[in-house]
């Protein structure tokens, strides 16, 4: 779970949810609550199929979409086809997005030039990941929990200081998402689109990178595994997600496309913390983005190892 966790919580939870708000409108974060219970399905189904048709390879479990693909359906050329497109995606695609964004964060924090921040990550990482799986799921394990538990904490925190704008915030998001809103009324396919992107690429469910990491759980039925995938998704995008979007609508920052990203978020938990808050985000962008990193080379490892 924790492994899982690390792939799908990620920049998209901080600055995707920030983007999704300010092109989309606040109904954006409805539509990505409709995605995770659609996603958790899709999850629940890979990550059985992980377990099911997994394979030990060097005395560790290894399996994912390619393993299933070639001995489930018996297409070996379409299951090569994914092992190398998931490869290309995870050494050069998606850890560019992540590295940029820890990068952006803590310039704007600390005025840390990208090169400094590139040196730290990178012999992080080769710590992290010359250790194997082992170090890599005890990394996660003490980590993911301690990093979403305390994004989880500061939300309340903020929304809890400006409980009294939760009814108008709960409002504004059903009214946006529906385009009851007349302000946002306009943005009714904006908000279903971006709903659907941002929920998409924050919580993984369907992409096939779940399975490489629930492939190496031991349990006692495949659908175990798939109950568990089902959660990483809801906490991902109804709890964390829903953190980042509360933080935002309650402080009464206004969202417009020129702030979109971290930088929205940053400001609207300055308005509530003070100059601590765009060192927190910048902190919580450094963590989630490193553990998808992490998450990244365990899913290159499995396919080329397939």
């Amino acid at each position: 779970l924790s492994l899982t966790l690390a792939g799908r919580v990620g920049t998209g939870n901080i600055a995707g949810v920030a983007t999704a708000i300010c092109f989309g409108g606040p109904g954006a974060l409805f539509w990505m609550w409709v995605v995770a219970f659609l996603g958790a399905s899709s999850a629940f189904v890979e990550s059985t199929l992980g377990q099911i048709y997994k394979e030990r390879i060097e005395g560790q479990y290894r399996g994912g979409p390619a393993f299933y693909i070639e001995r489930g359906l018996k297409l070996k050329a379409y299951a090569w086809a994914f092992a190398i497109v998931t490869i290309l995606a995870s050494c050069f695609f998606c850890p560019g997005v992540q590295s940029n964004s820890i990068a952006l964060a803590w310039n704007e924090a600390f005025g840390l030039d990208a090169e400094v921040t590139a040196a730290i990550v990178a012999s992080i990482t080769c710590f992290v990941i010359v250790g194997g799986l082992r170090r890599i799921a005890t990394f996660t394990s003490w980590v993911v929990p301690f990093m979403a538990q305390a994004y989880i904490v500061v939300a309340l925190i903020i929304v809890g200081v400006n409980w009294e704008q939760i009814p108008a915030v709960m409002t504004l998001i059903v009214n946006s998402a529906f385009g009851f809103d007349s302000l946002t009324g306009g943005m009714l396919g904006a908000a279903i689109a971006w709903g659907v992107k941002r929920g998409i690429y924050s919580n993984e469910a369907g992409q096939g990178t779940g399975p490489h990491a629930s492939s190496a759980a031991a349990v006692s039925h495949p659908a175990k595994q798939g109950l568990v995938q089902m959660l990483s998704v809801f906490i991902d995008t109804l709890l964390i997600c829903s953190a980042t979007a509360f933080m935002c609508l309650c402080s009464g920052v206004v969202p417009t496309p020129e702030a979109a990203g971290a930088a929205y978020v940053q400001a609207s938990v300055q308005q509530s913390l003070g100059s601590f808050g765009p060192i927190f985000i910048a902190v919580s962008m450094c963590l989630f983005a490193f553990t998808t990193l992490i998450g990244n080379y365990y899913y290159c490892e499995g396919c080329l190892r397939f």
